[in-house]
């Protein structure tokens, strides 16, 4: 793999750019995002051993974008409450995904319930009584759409494995390029979910820090909807309708 894209580092935080279709960690082989951030600390700090690096949030591995871990396991023990819905300040992200079809609404909420089917080895729509269902809510504005395709941005207000990807779905308007959730599209690397702007407490500073990810080169495929993929904003009103993540 090429260098890291690293958005930030300081003492307890490392923030990178994550390509898609590398996983988090946790493979029992091939390469993983930890593995290569631990050599990239172990060289750079000339460490004897193997460099610590808590994961306290994963990206699917189909998915792009900003992620964050921690250097120390103070910051971790301190950052993983914030992903997990039981913190005091949660982390706030938002992602920008391509879907499949014209969204005909300029913002909206999506409410489910969702479970792991093993079998199927994917999430699906369950009932609310369901063992183990799970809440699964996010909020959306439309940012650009034409007959074929449509640009969201998306902020989760809950955290559920693929929870995008399967709401987005079974809503009729699948990911672009994601074919385990019914996409009929291709798409040359990954799928067209990106982790684009990540919001924490800092773990020592306890003040609210940011970054955002630029998209990658392979979304320039979708230029109608993206005349400036490195120049996207989201004005206060959008802010506004896509809300703020909730304890849980």
């Amino acid at each position: 793999m090429s260098d890291l894209d690293i958005l930030f580092e300081d003492n307890h935080l490392l923030v990178i750019n994550k390509p898609a279709e590398l996983i988090t960690m946790g493979a029992e082989t091939g390469p993983t995002l930890h593995i290569y951030a631990t050599e990239y600390l172990r060289k750079r700090y000339n460490k004897p051993g193997r460099a610590y690096l808590g994961i306290v949030s994963r990206l699917d591995s189909m998915t792009s974008g900003v992620i964050v871990m921690a250097k120390t396991s103070k910051a971790a023990s301190r950052l993983t409450p914030q992903f997990s819905g039981q913190g005091k300040d949660l982390a706030s992200k938002t992602y920008l995904a391509v879907l499949e079809g014209c969204l005909d609404a300029e913002y909206g909420e999506l409410v489910d319930h969702v479970a792991k089917n093993d079998s199927a080895r994917r999430m699906e729509i369950v009932p609310k009584q369901r063992d183990g269902a799970q809440l699964a809510r996010l909020r959306y504005v439309c940012l650009a759409a034409t007959p074929d395709a449509s640009l969201v941005a998306v902020r989760l207000l809950t955290g559920r494995k693929h929870q995008i990807r399967l709401q987005f779905a079974h809503l009729g308007f699948p990911v672009w390029g994601d074919r385990k959730y019914d996409a009929g599209n291709p798409f040359e690397s990954g799928i067209a979910l990106h982790s684009w702007k990540l919001e924490i407490t800092h773990p020592t500073l306890r003040e609210r820090v940011g970054w955002s990810a630029p998209l990658p080169e392979s979304w320039q495929k979708f230029g109608k909807l993206i005349p400036s993929r490195r120049n996207l904003v989201l004005d206060k009103s959008m802010e506004a309708k896509l809300g703020t993540p909730e304890q849980r």
